[in-house]
């Protein structure tokens, strides 16, 4: 009897922590793209998504009135700054029903450096998984596929770590290539 129940156990358990990894390794590699559109700066300029591939991207949706957007603002211009000559890109969306005249105060006010967009519409928003708290941001690799979404505050020291490790690699690799 023992054999009985013993015999299916054997079999059983590595086909499901076989199936359990299947799983895991499908939905950690199927990292989905980031959406297809262009950004329009709130000085006009256009900058299709597909101009930024080749570059690590973090785009942060943000209001003029939310605390954890205005309080992390300063933590995004230091990484900007820090990161921008490497390969980083940050685009600072601000989410429709914050009015245009309070983003463009604020940013002329803050010396903000990285692009700026005004969702007027809220396709953005849309585009990216019906974003609808502030702040939200999302980390795009260099292929164009989001690999993080961070709904609150970024986490800053978890965010030079990745980019540490993805502008390295970057840099390495394109000094492999020439």
């Amino acid at each position: 009897m023992k054999l009985l129940f013993n015999s299916p156990a054997k079999i059983l358990i590595p086909l499901i922590v076989a199936g359990l990894l299947a799983f895991l390794f499908l939905n950690l590699s199927d990292k989905k793209q980031a959406p297809n559109l262009t950004f329009t700066t709130i000085d006009g300029q256009t900058m299709p998504i597909t101009s930024l591939k080749g570059k690590m991207v973090v785009v942060n949706f943000w209001a003029t009135y939310c605390p954890g957007c205005i309080e992390e603002m300063p933590d995004l211009v230091k990484i900007y700054q820090q990161y921008h000559a490497q390969g980083l890109e940050i685009i600072a969306v601000s989410i429709a029903d914050d009015p245009l005249n309070q983003v463009e105060n604020f940013v002329k006010k803050n010396a903000l450096p990285f692009p700026v967009v005004h969702d007027s519409d809220a396709s953005i928003s849309l585009a990216f998984d019906q974003v609808s708290l502030t702040p939200t941001s999302f980390i795009i690799d260099q292929q164009g596929r989001i690999i993080g979404k961070t709904i609150g505050k970024l986490d800053f020291v978890s965010l030079r770590k990745l980019l540490d490790q993805s502008l390295t690699t970057q840099s390495t690799s394109s000094k492999g290539s020439t």
